[in-house]
């Protein structure tokens, strides 16, 4: 048996795109989560900001398309997918997603 499950919290780095896979509505945006640390030696604090590709289905699809714009702060529960795929010049790519299931409007951070 095996489980994985992701939690972030960030801001919404892009409107959210909206297109229909087989009459389903599908939402994707990016969401950047940002750490702050001390570097070992270091005296002064670093900030390294990590981008996420979001995917929200059916429901979540429909409020995203209404309510979430970029610069929205959400708490995001979900699970990874990697897709693969290959272009006219074949050439391999590969991207990591977030699907989302379960999620909070946040207020902003001042």
């Amino acid at each position: 048996m095996s489980y994985q499950k992701v939690i972030l919290i960030g801001n919404v780095g892009r409107d959210p795109a909206i297109r229909y896979v087989e009459k389903r509505p599908m939402a994707a945006f990016s969401l950047a989560t940002t750490e702050t640390f001390i570097p070992s030696g270091a005296t002064e604090p670093v900030k390294r900001t990590e981008w996420h590709n979001i995917v929200m289905w059916d429901a979540n699809a429909d409020f995203a398309e209404k309510y979430i714009r970029k610069g929205s702060r959400l708490f995001i529960e979900g699970r990874l997918r990697t897709r693969m795929w290959e272009d006219r010049a074949a050439i391999k790519h590969s991207v990591t997603e977030i699907l989302v299931d379960r999620f909070e409007l946040l207020s902003r951070e001042l």
